[in-house]
C-alpha cells in the first residue's frame, strides 16, 4: 500500500518542485516583455462594455502578465517526462511511477496540451491588443477537441454509457454518447472563466483534480491517479506565486486545458472505471457550475425580463460587487469546493 500511495504522491510532489523552480524564469520573459492587456476592459456577452467589471478591475487588468497556466501544464507536462526517462534508464526502480500509457494517460494528456496551447494563442492576441479568439471560435475548437476524445472513448475504448449512484448497471447512451461529451466539455469549459480573482481558480482546480485523483486512486487506475496528483501539484506551484497579489493570471492557456483535462477524467472514472465520474462531476465542479448558471441567469434576466438579475456576472463578481473583499471571496469560494469535492468523493464511492 505505501508503494502505490508513492505513486501518487511522488508526481504530486515532483510538479509542485517543477512549478516552483521554473517559475522565477518564467516570470522574468513575462515580466521583462510585458505579456499583459495593454489596455484595462472587458466587453460583456452582449458586447457592450462591463461597466461594473472594469470598476471593479480596471487597475489589475494592466501590468499583471498573463500565461499563468504555462507554469501548470509545464511542470504536469516535464514531470510525465521525467518519470519517463526514468522508468526507461531505471525500469526495476520506476517502472510503477511511469504514468504515460496508452489506455489512460495519453487522451487526457492530449487534451490538456492541445487546449493549452489554444488558449496560448488566445492569450499572445490579447496581450498584443487584439480582442483575442471570439467566443464562437474558442467554443468550437473546445467543441472539435472534445468531439476527438470522445469518438476515441466511443471507438477506441468501446465506451458508449454512464453510471450513477445507485442505478443497477450503467445507462446505454449509444451513439447519443459523444454529444454529450462534447455538451459536457462545453459546460465546463464555460465556468472556466471563474479565473477572475487572484487564487480563486488556482485553488479550486487544484482541489477539484485532488477529488479525481482520490477516485482514480480507489479505482485503481493509477496511472489517471498520477496524473490528476501532478495537476493538482503544478497548480499549487501556480497558487504559491498567485496568492494576492497575483504575479501572473492563468488565463485561457489555463482554464481551457485544464476544462478539457477535467471532462476527460470524469468519463474516465466513470462506466470505464466502474465508477460514477460524469454523476460525481457537477458536485466535485460546484464552483464552476454556478459559474456557468450565474450567466446564463444574467442573459435570462436582461434579453427577457428586461433586467439584471445579478449586479454583474459571473457570481463571484456579483459577490464582489456587494462589497465582500477579494479574499473572502476566494476563501469562501474554496471552502465550498473542498466540501463539494468531499461529497463528491463519498458519492462516487458508494
Amino acid at each position: 500500500m505505501t508503494a502505490t500511495v508513492m505513486e501518487i504522491f511522488l508526481p504530486a510532489t515532483i510538479a509542485f518542485l517543477i512549478g516552483v523552480g521554473m517559475t522565477p524564469f518564467v516570470t522574468h520573459f513575462l515580466y521583462a516583455r510585458k505579456l499583459w492587456k495593454p489596455k484595462a476592459g472587458k466587453l460583456a456577452l452582449d458586447g457592450t462594455p462591463a461597466s461594473e467589471f472594469n470598476r471593479l478591475h480596471e487597475t489589475r487588468e494592466t501590468g499583471t502578465p498573463r500565461f499563468g497556466g504555462v507554469v501548470v501544464w509545464g511542470s504536469v507536462g516535464l514531470t510525465a517526462l521525467l518519470l519517463q526517462v526514468l522508468w526507461i534508464a531505471f525500469p526495476e526502480s520506476f517502472e510503477a511511477t511511469a504514468f504515460i500509457s496508452r489506455n489512460q494517460t495519453w487522451v487526457p494528456l492530449a487534451a490538456l496540451l492541445v487546449g493549452a496551447l489554444v488558449g496560448l494563442l488566445d492569450d499572445l492576441y490579447e496581450v498584443q491588443g487584439r480582442q483575442g479568439l471570439r467566443l464562437r471560435a474558442r467554443l468550437g475548437l473546445v467543441a472539435t477537441v472534445a468531439l476527438l476524445c470522445a469518438w476515441w472513448f466511443f471507438d477506441k475504448l468501446e465506451v458508449s454509457s454512464i453510471s450513477f449512484p445507485f442505478s443497477p448497471g450503467p445507462i446505454e447512451l449509444g451513439w447519443w454518447f459523444i454529444p454529450f461529451f462534447v455538451l459536457v466539455a462545453l459546460f465546463i469549459y464555460a465556468g472556466g472563466v471563474i479565473d477572475g480573482i487572484d487564487g480563486l481558480a488556482g485553488g479550486l482546480f487544484a482541489t477539484m483534480f485532488t477529488a479525481y485523483a482520490g477516485i482514480a486512486f480507489f479505482q485503481q487506475q493509477l496511472d489517471i491517479a498520477a496524473l490528476c496528483a501532478a495537476v493538482a501539484g503544478g497548480l499549487l506551484a501556480f497558487l504559491w506565486f498567485n496568492v494576492p497579489p497575483a504575479r501572473f493570471y492563468l488565463s485561457e492557456t489555463g482554464t481551457m486545458g485544464l476544462t478539457l483535462l477535467l471532462t476527460v477524467v470524469a468519463f474516465l472514472t466513470d462506466a470505464l472505471g466502474s465508477g460514477k465520474g460524469i454523476t460525481v462531476l457537477p458536485i466535485i465542479a460546484l464552483p464552476l457550475v454556478a459559474t456557468v448558471f450565474s450567466n446564463i441567469l444574467q442573459i435570462f434576466g436582461k434579453k427577457i425580463l428586461g433586467r439584471k438579475l445579478l449586479r454583474i456576472a459571473p457570481l463571484h463578481h456579483h459577490f464582489e460587487a456587494l462589497g465582500w473583499p477579494p479574499y473572502k471571496v476566494v476563501m469562501r469560494y474554496w471552502i465550498v469546493g473542498i466540501v463539494s469535492a468531499i461529497i463528491g468523493m463519498t458519492v462516487a464511492l458508494l
